[in-house]
């Protein structure tokens, strides 16, 4: 079994690539490059300020825990290294050999625009959106459940990849084990259970297995852009922390309040 796999550059895009390079034969791992020390040194999407600084302190911290830290991509993974934002540009044909395979994955890596993302729709692509759909679309949205006051939305949303930002049809969800976590642990670890529950449906045969579900738009909470978390809303944020009871508690209660889709806790 072959896998292609469009993510970045992060502990926890190297750990996607290593789960997945466990399952199979062998990997086509595109991945798009960006700093590891936001906040630290200026980039795209995130100031270098020290209210950044200490924000993305409690992102690496959680991180580490865990992923660990950068690695090499394992002996049966092929790597393709881009700038952030170079996959929007790619034509199809650069990628011929990467299109040989039978899944291709979509996580971490920057907005796939035409002509790739149609190749990869016809390929049924899957995107692993970490946010709830359709409650959370668009940028950070884990941040932004927590900050809206849904920790119990903290979670990954496995789609077909579509034109749309985080619109495809859903397969299923995927959320931590209700206990009480730290805020940036509870992120991290729905990265963790993503990566877990995508492979095991892959492992199994099972991804496409039953009937993809249409977003219900009337739903969404928050639509999110990269614009709207700035240094006054991760300063804000860090003032103002969850504690772990209340997390609990809100995970606690998660079946009960939302509509959720064939959910995979781990």
């Amino acid at each position: 079994m072959k896998i292609t796999v469009f993510t970045g550059n992060q502990p926890r895009h190297i750990g996607l690539i290593h789960k997945l390079a466990a399952i199979s034969d062998e990997v086509y791992a595109v991945q798009e490059c960006s700093t590891l020390f936001t906040g630290i040194v200026q980039d795209s999407v995130y100031n270098k300020s020290p209210v950044m600084q200490k924000y993305f302190e409690h992102v690496s911290a959680a991180q580490h825990r865990l992923f660990g830290d950068v690695t090499f991509t394992p002996r049966n993974a092929r790597t393709l290294s881009l700038q952030s934002g170079d996959v929007t540009r790619l034509m199809p044909e650069l990628l011929q050999e990467a299109f040989q395979s039978d899944y291709y994955i979509v996580f971490g890596a920057s907005y796939v625009r035409p002509p790739l993302v149609d190749r990869l729709i016809e390929k049924r692509a899957v995107n692993i959106h970490m946010g709830v759909s359709p409650y959370f679309r668009g940028s950070s949205c884990n941040f932004w459940a927590i900050h809206d006051g849904y920790p119990e939305l903290v979670g990954a949303t496995i789609h077909l990849l579509s034109r749309g930002l985080d619109s495809g049809d859903m397969l299923f969800h995927a959320f931590p084990t209700p206990a009480e976590y730290e805020p940036f642990d509870l992120g991290m670890k729905a990265v963790e259970v993503a990566h877990t529950a995508l492979c095991m449906h892959i492992a199994q045969g099972t991804l496409y297995a039953r009937e993809p579900v249409k977003q219900d738009r009337s739903l969404e909470i928050r639509y999110s852009r990269h614009s709207d978390f700035n240094d006054a809303m991760a300063e804000a944020y860090l003032e103002k922390l969850p504690d772990k009871k209340q997390i609990g508690n809100a995970l606690a209660n998660n079946q009960s309040k939302h509509l959720l889709l064939r959910p995979v806790y781990a």
